[in-house]
Formats: structure tokens, C-alpha cells, sequence
């Protein structure tokens, strides 16, 4: 497996749970202390400590120090990849159901392909 298959499946472990995905929704709005993303959750700092481990061991966020506070950011970078991931499975199903389409545009009124003129 490569080193891009196994980030991303990191990428989706990180985002798989609901709190993960609602940090890094608040993120998405600009950087944020780590005591302001744990207000709207009724978890311990230390959950919330796990939970940014486990957003920045995916690559999604990072953390620098500014004085005595934690401050997060979002690095858009890896869902980048997983949108990316993403559109080539839409791509996929898209062609599958114009293929689909095409056929039942050939099909009579009785599931029989319909004889050309």
C-alpha cells in the first residue's frame, strides 16, 4: 500500500468521528486556541487533547504555541486528497449510470432492445 493510500486512510479515521469533523469545521473558520475548540463539547481537555492528537497525526491539523495557549490550525492540504479521492469515485459512477441510461434508452416498452430503423 503507499504512503498516499495509508495518509488518507488516516485522513478518513480522523474525520470518521462526529467531534473530529465538528473541530475541524470550526477550524475551516480560522485558527482557534485548543481551550475555545473544547467549549462546545461536553468531553474532558484531555478527550479533546486525543481528539487533536489523532487530527494532527492525519496531517489535517497543527499546533503552535503562543505564550501559554495551544493554538490550532486546520492544514486543508489532505482534504484536498480526500475531494480528489472523492471526484474520481464520482467520475466512476457518473459513466456507470450514463452507461446504464444508454442502455434502457435501447430497451422497448417490454425490456427488449429495440430494433434499429
Amino acid at each position: 500500500m503507499s504512503s498516499a493510500a495509508l495518509d488518507l486512510d488516516k485522513v478518513f479515521a480522523a474525520l470518521a468521528d462526529p467531534t473530529r469533523r465538528e473541530m475541524v469545521r470550526m477550524l475551516s473558520h480560522g485558527p482557534t486556541i485548543v481551550s475555545d475548540l473544547a467549549k462546545p463539547f461536553d468531553i474532558s481537555l484531555p478527550a479533546v487533547s486525543r481528539h487533536l492528537r489523532i487530527l494532527q497525526d492525519s496531517g489535517l491539523v497543527t499546533q503552535d504555541k503562543q505564550g501559554r495557549e495551544r493554538r490550532c490550525l486546520l492544514n486543508p492540504e489532505p482534504l484536498k486528497e480526500v475531494s480528489q479521492w472523492a471526484e474520481t469515485c464520482r467520475a466512476f459512477w457518473l459513466g456507470r449510470f450514463k452507461a446504464l441510461e444508454d442502455l434502457l434508452g435501447q430497451l422497448d416498452e417490454h425490456g427488449e432492445i429495440k430494433e434499429k430503423k
